[in-house]
C-alpha cells in the first residue's frame, strides 16, 4: 500500500482557513482519496485537553518555554495516535496548522530562538514534514477584524497587533525558505475566488504527483 500524503493549512487569525479546509477535504475526496481531517493543537483526546490549556485564559502568564513544550507534547501525541497511522494506512492527512505555526507564533510572534524549535521538530517528528503547505495570507488588520466578528478572543487572539505582524512576517519568511512545499494564497479576496485558486493549486499538485 502506498503511503498517504500530508497537507497542512496555515495562516494567521481571520485568514479563512476553516472555510477552505472543508473545501480542500471535499476536493480530495472527490478525487478518490481517503482523507483524515485533523487540527493542531489537538487532534487527540489528550491534544484537545492541551489545546484548552493553551487557548484558554486560566494561564495568562504561561512561560514561553512551557507554551512551546505543550505545543510539541500535543504534537507528539497527534503524530503517534493519528498522523503516522493514517499515512501508513494510505490515507491523506489534512491538518489545520502544524509545526510551521510554532515557528510563526512562538518563534516570530514571541521571539523564541528558531534553533530551539528546530531541535524539538527533529526530536518529535524525525524526518516527517508536510508534503504541501497552503498558506492563507491576509493583512493583520483585516484578519483581526474578521476574527473579532467570529467569536470571543482566545489567549492568542488577545495579543497586540504588533504580535500578529511578527507572526505574519514569520509565515512569509517560511514560505520563501520552503518554496518546494509552500503555496501562498491571497486570502483578502471573496471566498469563491480563493477557492478557485486553491482548486488550481491542488489540481496542478495532484497532476505532478
Amino acid at each position: 500500500m502506498s503511503p498517504g500524503r500530508f497537507i497542512t493549512v496555515e495562516g494567521g487569525e481571520g485568514a479563512g482557513k476553516t472555510t477552505q479546509i472543508a473545501f480542500i477535504g471535499d476536493y480530495l475526496q472527490r478525487a478518490g482519496l481517503s482523507v483524515a481531517l485533523t487540527r493542531e493543537p489537538g487532534g487527540t483526546v489528550l491534544g484537545e485537553e492541551i489545546r484548552a490549556l493553551l487557548l484558554g485564559h486560566r494561564h495568562e502568564g504561561m512561560a514561553l518555554t512551557t507554551e512551546t513544550l505543550l505545543m510539541f507534547a500535543a504534537r507528539a501525541e497527534h503524530l503517534e495516535r493519528v498522523i503516522r497511522p493514517a499515512l501508513a494506512a494510505g490515507h491523506w492527512v489534512l491538518c489545520d496548522r502544524f509545526t510551521d505555526a510554532t515557528y510563526a507564533y512562538q518563534g516570530g510572534g514571541r521571539g523564541l530562538a528558531l534553533a530551539h524549535i528546530a531541535v524539538l521538530e527533529d526530536w518529535v517528528q524525525g524526518d516527517l514534514r508536510p508534503d504541501l503547505t497552503l498558506l492563507f495570507d491576509v493583512p493583520v488588520e483585516m484578519g483581526l477584524e474578521r476574527a473579532a466578528r467570529r467569536s470571543a478572543a482566545d489567549r492568542f487572539e488577545q495579543e497586540e497587533k504588533a504580535f500578529f505582524e511578527r507572526v505574519r512576517a514569520a509565515y512569509l519568511q517560511r514560505a520563501r525558505r520552503h518554496p518546494d512545499r509552500y503555496r501562498k494564497v491571497d486570502a483578502t479576496r471573496p471566498i469563491a475566488e480563493v477557492r478557485a485558486e486553491v482548486e488550481c493549486i491542488l489540481a496542478e499538485w495532484l497532476e505532478r504527483g
